[in-house]
């Protein structure tokens, strides 16, 4: 299996609709949440991702097959005082897993972020996803802790209401 991994042009229809596409792969598997992207986020993301400073998608195939997808986005470190990138999203369809596209994905990344000067790559998995979580330490991802006597940092949200979602 040959696997290439590049990154999406987000003013290519073709690519937005294949990212758009995988993304709700991802969102309708458990892992992703278990439910599909509403037709106002699947309208909307091709306009919006472009707008969003830093932000760059990676598409991988399998033998020319759509494989899998990265989403990530350029934030700041205050402690570093220096760049590092989110990986928002990362997915890999299913009849693919297991191939080292996860790994793929996440070397491409890492290009991207020393070519931008970042100080490291932040993600986030679910406790339960013992795959993607091999996949990570495999790519030496390990758990935030500033001091191990505070224990490991906690991923939290507080959604907000917002119209038209």
């Amino acid at each position: 299996m040959k696997i290439h991994i590049r990154q999406a042009d987000y003013r290519d229809p073709a690519d937005t609709r294949l990212l758009v596409t995988l993304l709700d792969e991802y969102a309708r598997d458990p892992m992703g949440g278990g439910r599909p992207l509403t037709p106002a986020v699947k309208a909307r993301l091709p306009e919006a991702l472009p707008q969003v400073p830093g932000a760059f998608s990676l598409l991988a195939f399998a033998d020319e097959e759509p494989a899998g997808l990265a989403n990530c986005f350029q934030g700041f470190s205050t402690f570093a005082a220096r760049p590092l990138i989110n990986v928002h999203d990362l997915m890999v369809r299913k009849a693919f897993r297991g191939r080292g596209l996860a790994g793929a994905l996440l070397g491409e990344v890492e290009a991207i972020a020393r070519r931008r000067g970042c100080c490291k790559i932040t993600l986030e998995v679910l406790a339960g996803n013992q795959a993607a979580r091999r996949a990570y330490e495999k790519a030496g991802f390990r758990p935030y802790e500033l001091d191990p006597a505070m224990g490991r940092a906690l991923f939290m949200e507080r959604k907000l209401d917002l119209p038209s979602q």
